[in-house]
């Protein structure tokens, strides 16, 4: 076993993944990655994602180059605008209320291109365009919307495989439920890292670590102390490895913590789901993400969001710490018979999630006061009060049509009627049985404080110079400053790439073997899809057994 390495990576999800990877593209001939959990955890949260990548893009022809799943005659019925950086940027300040530093934020929007092609043409990352969950079909046509199209195929499993794939042929090891003890450091620069397996600290040495360990969802007790007390309650999404071990080391070299750490990215969430750990199999599918389409209420029957404020990949990452702040953290997802058809299966299927079906709203009603419903009335009210509205609404705008694809202006909001809070786009009456209702909770996923870092090179700064800590580097969900309270889905794959990318160039600098690479890197995968001998050497997984 070899304890001296070119670059160490903590943590083994997408974005340690990409740090690895690119490390060894850009000449390191030894690089290991560190992961706390055993080997069936591996992906971190990645693997819990749909595998959706927002990148900047020119439309349709400029994804078909790096996309699996579109025949040309698909193409020809496919209508994708182009998401320019100005979009991209302009989003994330948006949602982040002018918050998030805008240099790093700019320096991962200007990469994001580039980046989702090198993961495409070197890491052989299966993208497809996400008809599932970004398009509608609208006159024959697929219309995606909301500024993001790509994915994955499996979704996160199918972006971990693919990355485990890639990391075997480039020679990367991985040592399981091997957590990281501490960072070596002399004379202020990082020097290698303190692991500890089979039961002992074991000094390993290098030129440079990258801190890819995620951030701290995972932990109760950090979830109440940064978020609330009301978030020791929150189901965890993804992997319950992420307690906040890396920022604990970072600090002790004296790192500075920069970011939103009292926001996260929360979703709506299967009620039945598990508690503290996402489940490896259903994995996303116990997101909820179909409110939109209908309306969202507490157990005492009142809505609480505006469900048609914006796009779903706006505000599903906001929308769960609404649901948590809600009596009991809970809600009711409702339906009319008219929309049922447009939830997605992955997401709503029988045999994913509980459904409460009734031919009326009174039935319905019934149903719910034997799942937490405590005010059948208030809920009643509230549907009649919702439908009236709409009614009017559509009475004064007879020409405007329902168009899921866009902010298509069908609200609750009338000259004769308004309610105190609208529904502002897709506003339809629940009004036609069978209606459905679910029960949703919060969903945390990642948390948005995190470290400093040089937007062009990933180099943790110090807390006391601002300068760059020499052979320290972080990328993924530890990475502070890039989103503030809200989140454009998407955006963490493609910042996790990213700014791996950059950690990994520079490891190899500092090891002195940092190569020139082509556009889209030196190592040659072969064709996309080729399962030949493409690599280095074979990937050492190695557990606590050994």
């Amino acid at each position: 076993m070899s304890t001296h390495y070119d670059c160490i990576v903590v943590g083994s999800g997408h974005a340690g993944c990409s740090a690895a990877l690119a490390a060894v593209e850009a000449g390191c001939t030894s690089v290991l990655i560190v992961e706390k959990a055993p080997h069936d955890w591996v992906g971190g949260n990645g693997y819990f994602t749909a595998g959706a990548h927002r990148t900047v893009h020119g439309g349709l022809q400029d994804l078909l180059t790096i996309v699996r799943n579109v025949t040309p005659e698909q193409a020809s019925k496919i209508d994708i605008d182009p998401y320019t950086v100005e979009d991209f940027i302009g989003d994330i300040k948006r949602l982040g209320q002018d918050k998030p530093d805008i240099k790093l934020v700019k320096s991962m929007v200007e990469s994001s291109r580039e980046a989702v092609e090198w993961l495409a043409r070197i890491i052989d990352i299966p993208f497809i365009l996400s008809f599932h969950r970004q398009a509608y079909e609208v006159n024959g046509r697929q219309k995606f919307w909301g500024g993001m199209a790509l994915s994955t195929e499996g979704g996160g499993k199918g972006l971990i495989r693919a990355h485990l794939k890639a990391l075997q042929k480039a020679g990367v090891d991985i040592w399981f439920e091997s957590p990281a003890v501490r960072l070596r450091v002399e004379k202020g620069t990082i020097t290698g890292l303190v692991v500890q397996t089979d039961g002992k600290e074991l000094n390993l040495s290098a030129s440079s670590v990258v801190l890819a360990a995620g951030g701290y969802e995972s932990s109760s007790e950090l979830r109440a102390k940064h978020l609330g007390a009301e978030w020791e309650k929150a189901r965890v999404r993804g992997t319950p490895f992420n307690t906040g071990d890396g920022f604990a080391m970072a600090q002790a070299v004296g790192a500075k913590l920069v970011g939103d750490w009292a926001g996260c990215h929360s979703t709506c969430w299967d009620a039945n789901a598990p508690a503290d750990a996402g489940d490896r199999e259903l994995s996303n599918q116990f997101t909820k993400s179909g409110y939109p389409l209908g309306i969202m209420v507490n157990i005492y029957g009142q809505r609480f969001v505006d469900e048609g404020q914006d796009f779903r990949n706006f505000t599903y990452a906001k929308f769960g710490r609404q649901i948590l702040l809600q009596p009991e953290g809970c809600a009711f997802q409702v339906w009319g018979a008219d929309m049922v058809p447009f939830l997605r299966k992955e997401e709503y299927g029988d045999e994913i999630v509980e459904k409460i079906f009734a031919w009326n709203i009174e039935e319905l009603a019934d149903k719910l006061l034997e799942k937490g419903l405590k005010d059948k009335e208030c809920f009643l009210k509230t549907v009649r009060n919702y439908n009236a509205a709409v009614q009017n609404y559509r009475a004064e705008h007879p020409t405007i049509g329902w168009d899921p694809t866009v902010k298509d202006g069908l609200s609750t909001q009338s000259t004769t009627v308004a309610l105190q809070l609208p529904k502002s786009n897709w506003a339809l009456p629940i009004d036609q049985g069978p209606f459905l209702a679910v029960k949703v909770t919060c969903g945390i996923t990642f948390t948005f404080g995190g470290l400093a870092i040089d937007p062009d090179t990933a180099g943790v700064l110090s807390k006391e110079t601002d300068a760059p800590i020499k052979g320290l580097f972080c990328t993924g969900e530890m990475v502070g400053g890039l989103f503030h309270n809200n989140y454009p889905g998407g955006s963490g794959l493609t910042a996790g790439a990213v700014f791996g990318r950059k950690a990994g160039n520079q490891a190899a600098k500092l090891a002195g073997k940092s190569v020139k690479y082509g556009s889209y890197g030196l190592i040659d995968y072969g064709p996309r899809g080729d399962e030949g001998a493409r690599g280095l050497a074979e990937v050492t997984l190695l557990s606590k057994n050994g």
